[in-house]
């Protein structure tokens, strides 16, 4: 197989799936059990759209990992105690962390060149949240004696943004513990100043925590709030080994290894065209080790070489990174 953080175009990125689909369905138990259900002939699979997507509640109840690798090291999604909760065994731990770093600075820049900030909970609270593993490794990537998560303490974090207002500063945050902290400056009168180097980028969330509102709605209060329009957003989930960013405007790029496929809600074999909303599956290649296909249950539409998230399929399990602080 082609190393997948090397691929350049699209026939690379065909040729590296359909590598990495025979190699899963022979070495991924319950991946295998899958296409076998559907009387699909790995063989016959030439191009994308033809490859099964597992459903994402297969990792609920299934150890979805490469049969000849152990692991002890898994990503777990946030919900309720009341939840069953994915598991995604990672078996090599340095794919998602060159997954990690290759993303971020296609999209965003050097870790090394910014101090990072997180309203957050610590890694040594959720040990488990690929989010947290995350955020922590491009701290450490940066190695700025400032980085640090302030989940609770809001007077530190104003603060701390004042003071750094001339440096390059990330604040990563779910979405409603970015508003509460919005609120926390208008109760107090307090007022950011305005700096042009600092990003947020919100990890969504807001399930059970605020009012529902548009990604649109909350990129506008944000903006305002903290008094920058880079406002970017990053999509990802436990079962998944790369993010897609969004720079603006709610639309997300995938790095080279990642693409987003839109299928139609009623018919998870067939797919919709360009403007289209249907379901969203994923191929993300950094999963060599469980499962590179993944149909999500989330709602989506492909615009060009961009993608928006619109939203969740009715019923579908409520999860996501509001939960983190449950």
């Amino acid at each position: 197989m082609k190393n997948i953080f090397n691929i350049k175009n699209e026939q690379d990125f065909l040729e590296a799936s359909l590598s990495v689909f025979k190699f899963q369905y022979h070495h991924i138990e319950v991946y295998k059990k899958f296409v076998d259900y559907l009387n699909i002939d790995p063989e016959s699979i030439v191009s994308l759209d033809k490859i099964p997507f597992l459903p994402i509640e297969m990792f609920k109840n299934h150890k979805v990992l490469n049969k000849n690798i152990g692991s002890d090291l898994y990503f777990q999604s946030s919900g309720t105690t009341m939840m069953n909760l994915s598991k995604h065994y990672i078996a090599d731990e340095s794919i998602y962390q060159e997954s990690i770093v290759k993303s971020f600075e296609q999209f965003i820049g050097k870790p090394e060149d910014f101090i990072f900030l997180g309203l957050l909970p610590s890694y040594l609270e959720r040990k488990n949240s690929s989010l947290i593993y995350m955020v922590d490794y491009l701290m450490k990537k940066s190695g700025k004696n400032e980085n640090g998560y302030f989940l609770y303490n809001h007077e530190d974090l104003f603060r701390l943004l004042n003071l750094l207002k001339d440096k390059k500063v990330i604040l990563f945050g779910v979405s409603f513990a970015l508003l509460d902290f919005l609120d926390y400056c208008q109760t107090n009168s307090q007022s950011l100043q305005y700096s042009e180097t600092l990003t947020v980028i919100e990890t969504g969330g807001m399930k059970g925590r605020k009012e529902e509102m548009t990604k649109d709605e909350l990129l506008k209060i944000l903006q305002h709030g903290f008094g920058t329009d880079k406002i970017y957003s990053e999509y990802s989930m436990t079962e998944l080994l790369s993010q897609a960013y969004s720079l603006g405007n709610n639309e997300y790029q995938c790095p080279g290894w990642m693409k987003i496929l839109i299928r139609n809600t009623e018919d998870p074999f067939s797919y919709e065209k360009e403007g289209r909303t249907g379901a969203i599956n994923i191929i993300d290649l950094a999963n060599i080790h469980s499962c590179s296909f993944i149909a999500t249950q989330d709602l989506g539409k492909i615009t060009e070489d961009k993608f928006q998230v619109l939203g969740r399929i009715d019923h579908s399990d409520i999860r996501g990174c509001s939960l983190l602080v449950s």
